[in-house]
């Protein structure tokens, strides 16, 4: 097998036209908006006609606590779909879009690797079908609006000082975190404090995720609270009158986006919250109408299983109506390694021992997925530097938690290399062996969910908030919002607050920093710890090495 770069196998890839893979799940020339030759927008009128179907098999895919080593939950998450499609099953794909800020970042581009890719890959990395500058217009709409809105005599009585609705860049640009608006005179309106998130923090994005059809859409965008008066009664997004030129900017954002694999199977790339500050899931219209044309749906959700897949479980599964019938947690023997205490440097030369140390990280997402009442397989993701007896160190390890390791060489093999874990998996979904329930009732105090979420899923011993924050918890509770889920916004890297600490920690607590009502979207946001919605580039960024090489091809994405 060549040692080509990911770029170079997804520029090498032969890819069918979109309109043939459409063609393959039933679709009409007329039910397709191509974009160019290899990506198109699902139409709305083929998705309401497809809605009487019975639903396939969902089997999300989810990992380890990520780690630098590298885990590969998107290129299981391709390489599985194509498994299934090799063995013979009708399996259908569904991933995030790519954040332009991380990608000029330090993360690279996202759609997964070596022979389990989704192409074309730099357009996904890129502006692909310009859904994240859709949902950046319809936010900075809105922000216009609101000041807007007060220039000219503040008929609905907006406090200044309590607007909440920040503003939005698809970017890491540290230095808009906090600002100050409207300096320069009367002609400019009345200054105020305010600042940037990132656009895939935006409540718009979590409500496009979220959105059953447009006219659901609208309804929720016109749910957001942007602020309040100075008795602190909510105004929303529709007491300004913007919710109807918002849903015209997300119409064709809403449409689910058609790409494939290298080995020209279908796939949905729509949507892309992150999954450390909000809900971290595809969106919903692309996971349902998948399901309405394959038999089983591969989907992901973002990080580790503590933070993924249990908003995937507790938001996106409770709000969509839906339900997995198997989970594959993705594990390496690299990270396992660097969570049982080795440096970057070390991963190279076998370590038994460090595995086994680092296995109870992947022993707590094991428990945690269960708890779901979802069956598990863990898929360890190869690396060319895995030993034979590193990899049986996971499998012993999990076995005695009583479900199978399969190692899945996809990233070097493509399906050929995937098609062990795909036959399990079918198995798995196939024995209806689910009884998938959330973590929590819908009745149950905001407060009580939040420590369901710290004490079951982190392990916590307690959860830290002060009286301002408690108080403010029960006020939503009397204003009809204590039904609603809990995103909790916190590190990736660790099952508590504090990224340093890998393994699977015991008795640490849970600081809450702030609440935030997602009225819109429909979740309680809880911010725990340093956590950050707009990020900073590192030293050096990923933007540095990206350029046009002699033939006009992108260098340095991935």
């Amino acid at each position: 097998m060549t040692h080509q770069s990911d770029i170079e196998i997804a520029r090498a890839a032969d890819k069918l036209p979109i309109g043939d893979i459409a063609a393959r799940l039933g679709m009409q020339p007329t039910d397709i908006v191509p974009y160019g030759h290899d990506k198109a927008k699902v139409g709305q009128g083929f998705i309401r006609s497809v809605q009487d179907r019975p639903d396939g098999k969902l089997i999300l895919v989810t990992a380890i606590n990520p780690t630098p080593a590298g885990e590969g939950k998107t290129t299981t998450t391709v390489g599985l779909g194509d498994g299934l499609n090799r063995i013979g099953k009708k399996a259908m794909i569904c991933i995030r879009e790519a954040s332009l800020g991380p990608n000029f970042g330090m993360k690279g581009g996202a759609a997964g690797g070596g022979y389990a890719q989704i192409v074309p890959m730099e357009d996904m990395n890129l502006h692909f079908t310009g859904d994240f500058h859709a949902i950046t217009a319809a936010h900075s709409l809105l922000s216009a609006m609101i000041d807007n809105h007060v220039y000219w005599g503040n008929e609905q009585e907006i406090d200044i000082r309590r607007i909440t609705w920040r503003r939005v860049v698809d970017m890491n640009d540290r230095a808009l975190r906090q600002i100050t608006a409207s300096l320069g005179g009367v002609s400019n309106g009345f200054p105020r404090e305010t600042g940037y998130d990132i656009t895939v923090a935006s409540e718009v994005m979590a409500i496009l995720c979220l959105a059953e059809d447009l006219k659901d859409l609208e309804r929720r965008l016109g749910n957001i609270i942007i602020g309040y008066r100075r008795d602190k009664s909510p105004i929303y997004c529709r007491d300004i009158k913007a919710a109807g030129a918002m849903t015209v900017l997300l119409k064709d954002a809403m449409q689910p986006n058609l790409v494939q694999t290298l080995e020209n199977n279908p796939a949905f790339v729509h949507g892309g919250p992150f999954a450390n500050i909000a809900h971290g899931c595809n969106s919903v219209i692309a996971t349902k109408t998948a399901l309405k044309l394959a038999d089983y749906v591969v989907t992901e959700a973002g990080f580790g299983a503590d933070l993924g897949a249990e908003k995937f479980m507790n938001i996106k599964c409770r709000k969509a109506g839906i339900a997995p019938s198997v989970v594959v947690v993705v594990a390496t023997v690299r990270a396992m390694k660097m969570n049982g205490g080795l440096a970057k440097d070390q991963l190279g030369q076998e370590d038994t021992d460090a595995v086994r140390r680092g296995c109870d990280n992947l022993g707590r997402h094991i428990e945690n997925v269960k708890s779901f009442g979802v069956p598990v397989v863990v898929a360890i993701n190869h690396f060319v530097t895995d030993t034979d007896a590193e990899v049986d160190a996971i499998k012993d390890y999990v076995t005695s938690h009583g479900c199978q390791a399969i190692l899945s060489r996809h990233w070097e093999l493509g399906s050929e290399g995937s098609a062990d874990l795909a036959k399990k998996v079918a198995e798995l979904a196939d024995s209806d062996a689910a009884h998938f329930a959330p973590l929590y009732r819908d009745e149950m105090p905001l407060f009580e969910k939040i420590k369901t979420i710290a004490t079951r899923i982190y392990r916590a011993d307690e959860v830290m908030a002060d009286k301002k924050i408690r108080t403010q918890l029960k006020e939503w509770e009397a204003a009809g919002y204590g039904h609603l889920p809990i995103c909790m916004a916190k590190t990736q890297y660790s099952f508590s607050t504090d990224p340093n600490l890998r393994g699977a920690p015991t008795g640490h607590s849970v600081p809450i920093r702030e609440v935030r009502l997602a009225a819109g979207a429909g979740f309680i946001v809880v911010v725990c710890g340093e956590i950050m919605t707009m990020p900073g580039l590192p030293r050096t960024p990923s933007a540095e090495f990206i350029h046009l090489n002699e033939e006009g091809q992108i260098e340095g994405l991935f």
